[in-house]
């Protein structure tokens, strides 16, 4: 008889990431100026049938949205429950017995779990080896590769020549490339419009981030039409709100042009406060996302966390990160919450030039 729980179940836990209520909240990088104002009206108009009948089975108001904003096949897009309901099918879809994955660490923190709830080996290949070496994602031939580029919670980006170098090195016979580009707008780059002519590939994004669409819990991906179709497979129908697509898709069409604004603010935020930690003796990580990771002040990250958030801000700890060890991650604002930040890090922990 087959065991409940799963063994391999054993060592996973409920999601938690210690986020206790704060005035300013910078920790889960979402959009601090707001919601797509589109995506807003179109939730302001609901009516009776938006909730009280079921949505189309396969979002298609959105694809249809990715389709025409970026200039591929409404067959080559897939949807989801968030970017993450996407990267869970395609970790499904890729399951045999003895599969494995294998990553750039670190890198999101739901990547190894996504991989053992779907019974599949994750294996990391540390960023720094794997920057001078992408092959070595493709060691062991593994099922499935993943990539975070912008990446999380580093804010690294990997450049068009590494992943083609990955492509390159695995050849089309290979495993499924899956690049996470959830914060892919801050970086003003993306590889969606050329997924589908890559075999297995499949690049994703949500709504979470730069469309302030967090709670709508909506994303897609791109790739060719087969590789779409195995993940439409896996994940199977409905589970896209029909207001939630309905909303994103006027983001994502922002056909008033209001993204423009809110990316060029973000990076010219992101500059100013990486100057402004960096006089402080608290220099950043490069990030082309809309966050900073810098170092942890005491060293401990988790410790600096939690006196920042008894201060009355949150950020997000992280420990064994390359080059630096313990860091804290700050999502970039509107320079008033930039500002009300640095006056509580200074408070807390004082400057150090």
């Amino acid at each position: 008889m087959s065991p409940f729980p799963r063994p391999d179940y054993a060592v996973l836990r409920r999601y938690d990431p210690e986020r206790a209520p704060v005035r300013l909240d910078l920790s889960d990088n979402t959009n601090l100026w707001g919601t797509h104002p589109a995506a807003l009206a179109r939730v302001r108009a609901a009516d009776t049938d938006d909730l009280a009948r079921y949505p189309d089975l396969y979002a298609d108001v959105l694809r249809n949205a990715v389709s025409e904003r970026f200039g591929v096949d409404p067959d080559c897009v897939t949807t989801g429950a968030g970017s993450d309901d996407v990267l869970d099918s395609a970790f499904r879809s890729s399951y045999a017995p003895g599969a494995r994955m294998t990553y750039a660490a670190p890198t999101f923190s739901m990547v190894e779990p996504f991989a053992r709830m779907n019974g599949i080996e994750a294996q990391a290949v540390q960023w720094p080896q794997a920057e001078a070496d992408p092959g070595l994602l493709l060691v062991g031939e593994p099922d499935l590769v993943y990539v975070c580029r912008p990446n999380n919670p580093t804010g690294g980006f990997t450049p068009r020549s590494w992943i083609d170098a990955l492509l390159s090195a695995r050849g089309d016979d290979g495993p499924l490339i899956l690049v996470d580009e959830a914060y892919a707008d801050f970086a003003e780059e993306t590889l969606l419009p050329d997924a589908p002519m890559i075999p297995k590939l499949l690049v994703a994004r949500t709504a979470s981030k730069a469309y302030g669409l967090a709670g709508m819990r909506c994303g897609y991906a791109v790739g060719s039409s087969d590789v779409a179709l195995e993940i439409e497979k896996s994940r199977g129908p409905y589970k896209v709100a029909g207001l939630a697509a309905e909303a994103a898709a006027a983001a994502v069409r922002d056909e008033g042009g209001w993204m423009k604004g809110v990316i060029s603010e973000t990076l010219t935020n992101r500059d100013r406060l990486s100057s402004e930690l960096s006089a402080r003796g608290r220099t950043p990580l490069p990030s082309r996302a809309n966050f900073l990771l810098f170092p942890a002040p005491s060293g401990a990250s988790r410790p600096d966390a939690l006196a920042l958030r008894a201060a009355g801000v949150g950020v997000r700890p992280f420990s064994g990160i390359p080059d630096m060890g313990d860091g804290l991650r700050v999502t970039v604002g509107p320079w008033d919450m930039m500002e009300d930040f640095l006056s509580i890090l200074d408070a807390t922990f004082g400057r150090t030039t």
